[in-house]
This record gives C-alpha cells, structure tokens and sequence, in this order.
C-alpha cells in the first residue's frame, strides 16, 4: 500500500527536504517548513498535501496554523528507509542548509512556531 508513495516521496526534492525535517520533530507548522525551504507557502502546502494523501504525514489543525507529522501509524520498514535516507542526506545540500535555517528561524522560543 504504501511501497509506490514512499518512493514517490523521496524522489521528490521538496517532499524530501519535508520529510527530513519532520522526521527529528514532533510537528512542525506549515510556516516553519516554508522558512527553513524559502519557498512559499502555496509551494509547500502542495507538498505536503501530497505526503498526507501519500499517508506518510499526518495534519493537526491550530487557529490558523496546520502542524505536519511524521505518521506515528506507518510500518517500521517505511520509518527505518526515511529514517535511513534522512540519516545519509543530512550533511548535503539543501537538506543541511533547511535544518540550520530551521533551527536559526525567528519567533520559536523552544524551538517551537510561535507565529
């Protein structure tokens, strides 16, 4: 079910770069990806619709903000591969670059969107 999406997804550079950064979160919100990308947010939003349908994230709703998960609900085998993939990425580009605007973004005391 979920073999042909997952690849999908990572042959994807911005589901990617998405996924990279989800994956050592808990949450992350529609405005933090789209700084730690500098791509807009309609750029973003497509993205991670097509990882929700792709089943391999999950969306919580907040006021006016939408959080993005990592799925808790996939297979092992599909965590360890994005896992896996995230770990063996991390140091290249763009993906090193995404985790330290991440990180450096204004306005997330704890590390947190407080946008």
């Amino acid at each position: 079910m979920y073999t042909p999406q997952l690849f999908k997804a990572l042959s994807d550079t911005t589901r990617l770069r998405c996924l990279s950064l989800l994956v050592n979160t808990d949450e992350l919100c529609v405005c933090e990806l789209t700084n730690a990308l500098g791509l807009s947010q309609p750029k973003v939003s497509h993205h991670l619709a097509a990882l929700r349908k792709a089943e391999l994230v999950t969306d919580r709703k907040a006021g006016l903000w939408i959080y993005y998960a990592l799925n808790p609900d996939l297979p092992l085998w599909i965590i360890k591969v994005i896992r896996t993939t995230v770990e063996g990425i991390k140091e290249e580009e763009p993906f090193a670059s995404d985790t330290v605007a991440l990180a450096e973004m204004p306005n997330r005391p704890g590390g947190i969107c407080s946008a």
